[in-house]
């Protein structure tokens, strides 16, 4: 890339790190300290308001440019992104959005506690949450790595390690100045940051095609190499029975996994009611479908006019599919249009993994803070300590990430939070639909519930084709591949139903019955909901 693009690229990245410090430190004067403060905001925010944070936090990197990229490398079988992630959104609105508000107070193991003992849930409910949390955010790491190396030409990786390292950073101090409070407001302006630019660049796109969606698909066929292929199932997952079995494995843990993100479920305690919560969703719902919808248009209108070959060129996995399509858009390299248009989009992109790292960050520093330390303090200790470990974590948290992140350099960031998604299906969800909906579910069940899918989602990952056995693994030369599938999800997720089961079935513990009646209650109408 040329000095003009650096150069405005990284003015216009600078501008909102200013304004989003600022915001930062003007919250930091305002907070009390409580811990409803810092991991709820104080629960003071509208559905509308709530609506968009919601939709920035998951509108992540990986789906501004990891799906783009996977849909311009593979046509019609990078759709499933769009398409999972999407449909998501209904287990959450029908099933999880106001039972999760009603029943808890700042995080997941809230919901489970609130009728099983407390210690050993809150150990295995955060434990899972932050193992979640982690490998979500490796993938905004990895989103953050591939654009620097693209935006410096991909010939310093000093400056894509430095870049990672100053994410990490500057998500550790939004979180531990301004809480839940600062990184809401920082995602309400990069939900409108990137939904303007996703707008802008899907019109360019339709534009330079007349409106014509037909010549756009073909064209993209044409330019892949794979002809009509390109635009039919089969092309990344249709090779043989194993691909098969992946594709279904995706698409369990793309629309199982959102209802047990930790980051999305501590969205509905900022609002101050469970029907506040329930708008929230419809809100982000408009805006998250509106922008996938628009994501299938990048990637084939990358496949089109940027080509398969020169998107694999500069990044292996796809990853800067987006930034090409806006060179391309905005007249090619060396034009005005063009550095303007690639400096712009990359700047929303850094915008986007700033923003998702901070909420993904503040949720998993709250479980550590809320869950494994409140469990495992002495008595007596004050509350207010409680926030101080948070901020801690959050530097820890931050520092594992960095690290991963580094690590998983050279994987598509869409692909990498298919992983989070389906330890987050495989550990959360479970514990999550049986505490609320099941009457005899008991304190056993609970925490196989939740190392019952966590475990396997865990171990099959270590020992499947991301981490070893061929060349696009993260380590290429080691083979200690065992399973064949690339997404544990279709047979972590089970497990993780199962042995939930199982634990309750042969618990000598007999169910609170009057506790399960109480969350019964408060579950559906909202008495005595915090």
């Amino acid at each position: 890339m040329t000095g003009d693009h650096q150069t405005l690229a990284l003015l216009l990245f600078s501008t909102f790190v200013a304004v989003t410090l600022g915001i930062t430190t003007w919250v930091s004067r305002q907070r009390h300290g409580s811990a409803e403060e810092f991991y709820a905001g104080g629960r003071l925010f509208s559905p509308m308001e709530n609506g968009f944070a919601i939709a920035g936090d998951y509108m992540s990197a990986a789906s501004f440019l990891g799906i783009s990229g996977v849909i311009a490398l593979y046509g019609y079988d990078g759709m499933l992104y769009s398409v999972g992630f999407l449909v998501a959104w209904l287990v959450v609105l029908f099933l999880v959005a106001e039972l999760v508000r009603n029943c808890g107070r700042f995080t997941l193991a809230d919901v489970v506690a609130a009728r099983m003992s407390e210690r050993p849930v809150r150990i295995a409910a955060g434990t899972s949450s932050v193992t979640v949390s982690v490998m979500y955010l490796v993938a905004q790491m990895v989103g953050a790595g591939s654009l620097v190396a693209l935006l410096l030409g991909g010939t310093s990786e000093t400056a894509r390690t430095w870049t990672v390292i100053g994410v990490g950073a500057l998500m550790v101090i939004y979180v531990s100045l301004g809480g839940m409070r600062a990184t809401t407001w920082i995602q309400i302006v990069k939900a409108v940051l990137l939904l303007g630019g996703t707008v802008a660049l899907t019109a360019l796109v339709l534009v330079r095609f007349h409106g014509d969606l037909d010549r756009l698909l073909r064209t993209a066929a044409e330019r892949s190499g794979h002809g009509e292929a390109f635009l039919a199932p089969g092309l990344a997952y249709g090779g043989d029975w194993t691909s098969r079995f992946d594709f279904i494995s995706l698409g369990l843990a793309l629309v199982l996994g959102t209802a047990g993100l930790p980051h999305i479920l501590s969205r509905f305690y900022t609002v101050p009611t469970a029907r506040a919560a329930r708008r929230s969703v419809v809100w982000s719902i408009g805006l998250i479908g509106g922008f996938y919808l628009m994501t299938i248009v990048l990637g084939f209108g990358a496949a089109a006019l940027v080509g398969p070959d020169a998107v694999r060129a500069s990044n292996a996995a796809g990853n800067t599919a987006v930034p090409l399509l806006a060179l391309d858009l905005g007249g090619g390299a060396g034009s005005t249009g063009g550095t303007v248009l690639f400096a712009v989009v990359a700047a929303v992109a850094f915008a986007t993994i700033l923003a998702v790292v901070a909420g993904v960050t503040l949720a998993s520093s709250a479980s550590v803070a809320h869950d494994l330390y409140a469990s495992l303090r002495r008595r007596g200790a004050k509350p207010r300590s409680e926030v101080a470990v948070a901020r801690v974590a959050a530097v820890g948290i931050g520092a594992v990430a960095i690290a991963l992140g580094l690590l998983a350099r050279d994987l598509n960031v869409a692909f990498l939070v298919g992983l989070a998604f389906a330890v987050a299906a495989s550990a959360n969800l479970p514990v999550l639909l049986y505490s609320l909906f099941w009457r005899g579910f008991t304190t056993r069940g609970a925490v196989w519930a939740v190392y019952g899918g966590l475990v396997p989602a865990v171990a099959l990952v270590l020992l499947s084709p991301v981490v070893s056995g061929s060349p696009q693994s993260l380590f290429p030369d080691a083979d200690f591949q065992f399973f064949p599938l690339q997404n544990p999800g279709l047979v972590s997720i089970p497990l993780g139903f199962l042995a939930g089961w199982i634990g309750t079935v042969t618990s000598p513990e007999v169910p609170d019955a009057g506790k399960h009646a109480e969350t019964e209650v408060r579950s559906l109408t909202g008495a005595g909901a915090v």
